[in-house]
């Protein structure tokens, strides 16, 4: 397998590129979405609110949760999600500083 040149990049760059490398489907978005109306969710709600099978809703759950997006917990048959406000915050102010960098319109192009 080939070198993928992470490690030129800054530790930020990397983990900016994993966070959004897992939210870079459009279920996903929807799932987030839905979380952030909610505050909370149960994955049987995103199932009929989606129209997705069980066994995507829990795959994209898993993409998520893994990359620290979203956690959650187990209680009997009821799996609830939220937001990670840590990893959360992060992004906002990691993406914020980026977008904000643009400085306007130039005569490049």
């Amino acid at each position: 397998m080939g070198l993928t040149k992470s490690e030129i990049f800054t530790d930020e760059q990397n983990q900016l590129s994993q966070l959004l490398k897992a939210m870079a489907h459009p279920a996903r978005i929807a799932i987030l979405q839905r979380i952030l109306i909610s505050n909370t969710c149960i994955c049987g709600d995103l199932v009929e609110e989606l129209g997705l099978a069980q066994a995507t809703i829990s795959q994209h759950l898993k993409e998520l949760k893994t990359a620290g997006i979203i956690q959650g917990t187990i209680e009997g048959v009821s799996v609830c999600y939220c937001i990670n406000p840590t990893t959360w915050k992060m992004m906002e102010h990691q993406l914020g500083a980026f977008f904000s960098s643009y400085k306007g319109e130039v005569k490049c192009c």
